[in-house]
């Protein structure tokens, strides 16, 4: 189960990173369809957040899961992004606004969660072994 939860945390904490990084920018740049680069981004963080819950769920049935409280939190900010965010911003880029608020607006609060997620499994690589 260890070597499992490891194998799965790396592959969580590698995407993180390089889907904001790399993949997502290369995306609009080479894809002259912002909408069809917006589209494929957002699906690609949509399996990184369902990814991030299931290293979550599986650290909480590992001993020691009280040390995986950033992972924790990552999680849970990457599901804010996907089940609540994620719907202000289609409805913001659709009709102009969402609450009041531009879609710019609701994607700078969703990069925001997005970057904070990223920080929060940095310092478990940082500060753990992950065994």
């Amino acid at each position: 189960m260890t070597k499992l939860f490891r194998v799965a945390f790396v592959l969580f904490a590698g995407s993180l990173w390089s889907l904001a990084l790399w993949v997502a920018p290369t995306l609009f740049f080479e894809q002259p369809d912002r909408h069809l680069a917006g589209v494929l981004a957002g699906r690609l963080f949509s399996l990184e957040t369902y990814l991030g819950l299931g290293v979550a769920l599986l650290a909480l049935v590992r001993p020691g899961r009280g040390r995986m409280l950033w992972l924790y939190t990552a999680a849970a900010l990457l599901a804010v992004n996907e089940f609540v965010l994620k719907h202000f911003m289609e409805r913001a880029h659709g009709h102009g606004s969402a609450w009041g608020l531009s879609f710019g607006v609701w994607h700078g609060l969703s990069a925001a969660l997005y970057g904070l997620a990223a920080l929060g499994v940095l310092l478990i690589v940082w500060n753990e072994n992950l065994r």
